[in-house]
């Protein structure tokens, strides 16, 4: 028999092999109470579902598994109301809430992590967590996109300068440019959810890395906490963070992409531009330049883009020299991934407040598509369809607003006789297409800008998204 007064007296929970206390500057610098702690429900519901199960399997008796509900329904509301204190030398989430756990009904506590690790244990509780999160995040994606398409209802019609290059190109319908952005945050639906497929598979059982030798059921686990399916290996899944790292990415594109659209505000608020008009309750001031109106929400929007992707960085590089299985370096990977969900979701809700917010300047919008040659493709287009080579028909249209630059006039401003000296082909039907609203019109082709296309684009929208017109 063993000697029950051994040396080995560290008072851990794990410490049984140790004959020393944790030093203090360990304990600080091991600990990560200070951010899991938020996924306390997570640890909660899967250890409810843990204790069922091994009540089950006859692995605890069902007085214990009550016990043992109980107990973690109680330390779920003390810690909802503020009440429950964390201590830093139990290190994280999990020991935290089972020392309160054997502390509140004692030895039946002790019994609960019977067949698991925090290895298995802290992947359920992220899968948890990010499985609350995506449906949240794709939620306010979808949120945005109800912003764009309203928008593009409410000024559907309007046209404005489309861009290459930041030069003016074509005219577009102000609604085209609105629904870009609505098939752009979809795509980002789309990548969430299929995100969500790796994520939803239920790790529990995995145990450190080979898995466990007591009877388990690992898919009543998985039926409890609604997860489709099992993980296939404990070694992969112990030491897996594919999945989060997945989650990281598809958030970093969202970010990115409301980069994109800031910079856009941005610009368009600007006097330069003068295209919209940001509600003043979304703009700050200058604490000396009593005039300024600053764009302050687009602006953090876009800054807050190089947060995000650096988390992504930060956990592919946690992961890329790590051998198989658990290590403690991924310990890491939480602060990145709450801190993407905070910053992605907090992004898209101001966001979406903002485009509802924002005024189209239709008046300068009508101004600025008059100039800046933007009907110049339709004039080479009307050429192609005279039989002339492309090539030709650009380098024609090309003579035409050099002409005009000389000039000081605008193709739509040019005589008959005029377009004639470039090609005799050309006849009194170019001048319906010379005008901003031919020139939409004629993009016909399907995903274009004419107003066909565009209302009926905009009606799929608001039927997918279930907005009446």
């Amino acid at each position: 028999m063993p000697d029950s007064s051994s040396k080995y007296s560290s008072s851990k929970l794990w410490g049984g092999r140790f004959s020393e206390q944790t030093a203090a500057s360990v304990e600080a610098f091991t600990a990560s109470i200070h951010f899991d702690a938020r996924l306390y429900r997570h640890d909660i519901t899967g250890s409810m579902a843990h204790a069922k199960m091994l009540a089950r399997q006859g692995l605890i008796t069902g007085e214990e598994r009550d016990q043992i509900i109980k107990g973690l329904d109680s330390i779920g509301k003390e810690i909802e109301s503020g009440a429950f204190v964390f201590r830093p030398e139990l290190e994280d989430i999990h020991m935290n809430i089972e020392k309160a756990l054997i502390e509140k009904i004692g030895p039946a506590g002790e019994k609960l992590h019977t067949a698991r690790s925090r290895n298995d244990q802290i992947s359920l509780d992220i899968r948890l967590y990010l499985r609350e999160e995506t449906y949240r995040i794709t939620d306010l994606l979808t949120g945005l996109q109800k912003s764009f398409v309203r928008t593009a209802r409410k000024y559907l019609g309007a046209i404005m300068p489309g861009y290459t290059h930041l030069q003016r190109a074509q005219p577009v319908l102000v609604s085209h440019h609105m629904l870009a952005y609505y098939e752009m945050f979809g795509r980002d639906k789309e990548r969430l959810f299929d995100c969500l497929k790796r994520i939803n598979i239920m790790p529990l059982g995995s145990a450190a890395l080979a898995g466990t030798g007591l009877p388990v059921d690992r898919d009543f686990v998985a039926r409890e906490l609604d997860f489709p399916a099992i993980t296939a290996n404990s070694m992969d899944k112990v030491g897996d963070r594919d999945f989060a790292v997945e989650f990281v990415s598809a958030c970093t594109l969202i970010q990115i992409h409301l980069s994109r659209l800031s910079e856009e505000l941005v610009l368009w608020s600007s006097d330069e531009f003068s295209f919209v008009n940001l509600a003043d309750s979304y703009c700050t001031g200058s604490s000396i330049m009593p005039q300024k109106k600053n764009p302050d929400i687009p602006e953090l929007i876009r800054g807050k883009s190089g947060r995000v992707t650096g988390n992504l960085i930060s956990l592919i590089t946690m992961l890329k020299g790590l051998p198989l299985t658990y290590n403690r370096d991924l310990q890491e990977d939480k602060e990145p991934i709450f801190d993407t969900a905070d910053t992605v979701s907090h992004s898209l809700a101001i966001m979406a407040e903002l485009l509802d917010n924002l005024e189209f300047n239709l008046e300068i919008l009508q101004n600025r598509v008059k100039t800046g040659f933007m009907t110049a493709t339709d004039l080479a287009d009307y050429l192609v369809l005279k039989q002339i080579p492309f090539r030709k028909a650009h380098s024609i249209v090309g003579r035409a607003v050099a002409h005009c630059l000389d000039n000081g006039k605008d193709l739509s401003e040019l005589t008959l006789d005029e377009l004639k000296g470039f090609s005799s082909v050309i006849e009194d039907d170019i001048f319906s297409l010379l005008t901003v609203k031919g020139s939409v019109d004629s993009r016909q082709s399907a995903g274009g800008t004419s107003i066909k296309s565009v209302k009926q684009a905009l009606s799929e929208a608001e039927k997918i998204l279930e907005l009446k017109p």
